[in-house]
């Protein structure tokens, strides 16, 4: 079968997919993974055919604009809303951008991320099948929990409904945009009903949320598709400072964007040095920076998590799907400060699980609360609490149950 994989958004947001191709691929199968043309040296890598969608989105993220609205916003999707207009300018040219790849591509089914607007309509146009497959839960009605787009653990009767925030939200903020390139290139009525869905599917472990019991048989929780890099050893420097003391904790904040690097960073080693740590400290997507001459702390751009972060004693992080899946995999407590969008549910999972403190907020945290969460993740009680996690999840076959769910789907079609 021919398979066209959507996804937009960060690293986070590529990873998962690309190992779903991968497993795919292995199995015979025909894979086109559609994303932005930042990842396509990813994507190439791992011999997997690509097709690249403007830069524009994700460069967005270092622009002034956001970096403004993340740092200013309270965790969770108000940053998004505030940058919504600079979305919508850049909504054209990803839509065609996707449908040129599908329509020359052909595939017999579409496996497309939340964020990937265009996937389902260009599914209805080709008539190929189209399967929703997210890293996290909020796009399949559910008494269990509220939607994860809202700051509340549970909302008892209107924990259903809210669900249609998620399901609905995106088509409802693009509503013209995407009515009018339906129209005018797929060439289908401005206004008109999707087909059902062939499946659903959810990258995440039910040891960390479980499956709710509301749910049928066309929606599965499969556990993380982790895109393993099995060749990474740690260089001479990281090998050295490892061997040099106790395991150090894990700082970093994935792909999220610099306000105040330099305040924020020495707020960050003032912690782990008052907890009494070293530090392993990731600068990434900018929100942190390199400082030289400290012989307790040791600065990396970034490292594969699967292999990083079971050298590590813990880890402080910004609760992306991908870093958190990971860190627990790990078997190591975890703290988190909250940027955007499902980062604070991710952060309220852990500290209900009892694998890490209480998230931290990343406009009023002080160096004080920095080093009680450090001390936090060396109680015994979270620590086996985290193992146990941590053991549940390796046990789990991610990618292998997704696609044995994909195919029964696809036969029953």
């Amino acid at each position: 079968m021919r398979f066209a994989i959507h996804t937009l958004g960060t690293r986070g947001d590529m990873q998962p997919y690309l190992a779903l191709a991968r497993g795919l691929r292995g199995r015979g199968h025909e894979v086109l993974v559609v994303a932005p043309v930042q990842f396509a040296a990813m994507a190439q890598a791992e011999g997997i055919g690509s097709a690249a969608l403007p830069g524009a989105f994700l460069d967005l993220l270092d622009s002034q604009e956001a970096k403004d609205a993340i740092g200013k916003s309270g965790a969770g999707f108000g940053a998004g809303f505030k940058l919504l207009k600079h979305y919508r300018a850049l909504m054209g040219e990803l839509l065609d951008a996707e449908w040129a790849a599908a329509s020359e591509f052909r595939p017999d089914a579409i496996l497309y991320h939340p964020k990937a607007l265009g996937a389902p309509h260009i599914a209805a146009r080709l008539g190929a099948a189209r399967l929703l497959a997210s890293p996290l839960p909020g796009f399949t009605p559910t008494a269990a929990f509220p939607t994860p787009i809202l700051p509340f653990a549970n909302l008892g009767p209107l924990n259903r409904p809210s669900h249609a925030l998620m399901i609905h939200g995106g088509n409802a903020l693009f509503s013209s945009t995407v009515g009018a390139w339906r129209e005018t290139t797929l060439g289908l009525p401005r206004k008109g009903t999707l087909p059902l869905l062939t499946g659903t599917l959810y990258a995440y472990s039910q040891h960390v949320l479980p499956r709710p019991d509301d749910w049928g048989t066309d929606v599965d929780v499969t556990g993380y598709w982790f895109l393993d890099s099995l060749d990474w050893k740690p260089d001479a420097e990281l090998a050295a400072f490892l061997a040099a003391g106790d395991a150090p904790v894990y700082v970093g904040f994935g792909s999220m964007p610099g306000v105040a690097p330099e305040q924020l960073t020495a707020m960050v080693v003032e912690g782990l040095r008052q907890a009494g740590k070293r530090g392993l400290i990731a600068t990434a997507g900018g929100a942190l920076q390199r400082l030289e001459g400290l012989a307790d702390m040791h600065f990396i751009a970034g490292a594969p998590h699967d292999r990083l972060f079971p050298l590590m004693q813990a880890t402080l992080h910004h609760g992306g799907a991908g870093t958190t899946g990971a860190a627990l995999r790990a078997g190591k407590p975890t703290a988190i400060v909250p940027f955007i969008g499902d980062q604070p549910f991710w952060a309220r999972r852990v500290t209900e699980l009892g694998v890490g403190p209480s998230a931290l907020d990343k406009r009023k945290m002080t160096v004080d609360d920095l080093a009680g969460a450090f001390r936090a993740m060396e109680a015994p009680t979270m620590r086996q609490r985290a193992a146990e996690l941590g053991a549940a999840i390796r046990s789990e076959r991610g990618v292998e149950d997704a696609m044995d769910f994909i195919e029964r789907r696809m036969m029953g079609r």
